[in-house]
């Protein structure tokens, strides 16, 4: 047996480790160097170990490279240097762990391993922790499923009392694996939901995202918010933003049912005309294959020549007829699909132009409050400037502030920038909606289009080889029944 590794130095495992260990523990003769010719596909890998008995004394001190082995049920680890059971997320399907004889001293590592409900059976004799008094009674509380500790099967009895025991400690444990689990249900469903709303081209539209982005980067216009008056402008002009905004999400979802709906009929209207069409071959066919055999037989025994080359021109013209008529039912389907994709193709490019159209009107909403609020903005910026050279200004602004009113040019410059960014903010958004949307609709469309044309020629072939296979039965009858 090759040896992964002849020195005694500690090791952590690598890409090189595992595909070795694969590659040994695989299938060897014809099948395992077709797999080593091909690759080595870690996903069917069921069973791995990595200790003495396969690859030598590995010393391999950390768990770590085995995330694409995500169907392995057996791992086996005996006899190295490893303290940490962890970097093991990925192997949801494990059911055996064989970690014998290494330096695991922490029973909280123990606790690490719930996660992993299709656990059975588990090896931890000769590390540290299996010295401790409580280790039997630790695993037994706290892994309720497991059925095979150190080789030795679980006491049901045992496992009562070590709930028992330790029952205070388990459901603290249960408490907090609870909100762990709500949080992280909550968070899939939160991505859930965005994933709907991108499909929809409207994410982060149902709240004030865009409207905040607009003042993420936006230096001036954060210092203008500390002047009098603009902090209730500022809260009016983002009510009716953010109402702008969730009236374009509304409609952006409202509008993906509308695409979603027209999609689902459409490939329904094509599985139906297929099906239907498919169904009138196999008719055919049928027919055919029952006057095939009779045919056949009818060729086989007659004994006068004359008759039988008249039988078997017959037959040739029958396979030609079939020929025909499948060819026929193709093209047919060809038309009837090819104006059901047109049909489609307008319905859903004019679905797709209104909801841009109306996207677009909406968003010049937005700009309108911009440049409204810009309006206004400058002249309370004006007005301060003023009342400042005047004297007149009661109320105390920071100094990064105050350094924008050192003339009409600097204010008008400054109201001026953070226009332009909260412009080119609602700019982006609205080319970024309306590149991705008309990007969906002309990909689906030519996938539709390229899908169609592989399934003819698909049909195509199909019909040329099933005629060619009858026509051969032919020739070979003629070739050997015949001449015989």
């Amino acid at each position: 047996m090759q040896r992964l590794y002849d020195s005694a130095e500690p090791r952590v495992m690598d890409e090189d480790m595992l595909k070795l260990a694969v590659g040994e523990q695989g299938p060897q003769e014809e099948a395992g160097q077709l797999a080593r010719q091909e690759g080595i596909l870690f996903k069917d890998v069921l069973s791995l170990r990595l200790d003495f008995q396969n690859l030598s004394f590995n010393n391999i001190e950390a768990i770590e490279g085995l995330d694409t082995l995500v169907n392995l049920e057996d791992l086996s680890l005996f006899n190295n240097r490893i303290s940490k059971i962890d970097s093991l997320d990925a192997l949801v399907k494990l059911q055996v762990l064989l970690l014998g004889n290494n330096q695991i001293g922490n029973m909280m590592n123990i606790i690490y391993l719930r996660r992993f409900k299709n656990l059975r059976t588990l090896s931890l004799s000769g590390n540290p922790i299996s010295e401790s008094e409580d280790y039997k009674m630790f695993i037994y509380a706290y892994l309720p499923d497991l059925v095979y500790l150190d080789f030795r099967r679980i006491d049901d009895h045992m496992k009562d009392l070590a709930a028992s025991k330790h029952q205070y400690g388990i459901d603290e444990l249960k408490h907090r694996e609870h909100l762990i689990q709500a949080r992280l249900d909550d968070e899939q469903a939160q991505q859930e939901e965005l994933k709907k709303h991108k499909v929809a081209f409207v994410e982060h539209l149902n709240g004030s995202f865009l409207f905040d982005s607009m003042y993420a980067e936006d230096v001036e216009g954060n210092k203008l918010a500390y002047l009098p008056g603009v902090g209730e402008l500022l809260q009016a002009y983002k009510d009716k933003f953010v109402i702008i905004c969730l009236n374009i999400f509304e409609y952006g979802l409202n509008q993906q049912e509308k695409r979603k709906l027209e999609l689902d009929t459409f490939n329904e209207c094509i599985q139906e005309a297929i099906q239907e069409n498919q169904e009138q071959g196999k008719r055919r066919i049928a027919k055919f294959e029952e006057k095939h055999l009779l045919s056949l037989n009818a060729i086989r025994e007659e004994s006068d020549l004359t008759n039988i080359e008249i039988k078997i021109v017959e037959y040739g013209e029958d396979i030609t007829e079939l020929f025909n008529v499948l060819m026929t039912l193709e093209m047919q389907l060809v038309e009837q699909l090819e104006e059901t994709i047109n049909m489609f193709e307008r319905n859903i490019t004019d679905l797709v132009a209104l909801f841009i159209e109306n996207v677009q009107s909406l968003m010049a909403q937005c700009r309108d409050l911009e440049n409204h609020h810009h309006e206004k903005l400058l002249e309370i910026s004006i007005n301060t400037l003023e009342r400042i050279v005047k004297g007149e200004l009661d109320e105390d602004l920071p100094e990064d502030v105050r350094a924008l009113f050192v003339d009409k040019d600097t204010i008008v410059n400054a109201v001026g920038a953070s226009h332009d960014i909260h412009l080119l903010k609602i700019d982006n958004r609205e080319d970024e909606l309306v590149t991705r949307t008309n990007s969906w609709c002309t990909h689906l469309v030519d996938t539709i289009h390229k899908d169609e044309i592989m399934r003819n020629r698909r049909r195509v072939k199909e019909i040329n080889q099933y005629i060619d296979h009858m026509q051969n039965e032919l020739d070979n009858l003629e070739c050997s029944d015949v001449i015989d």
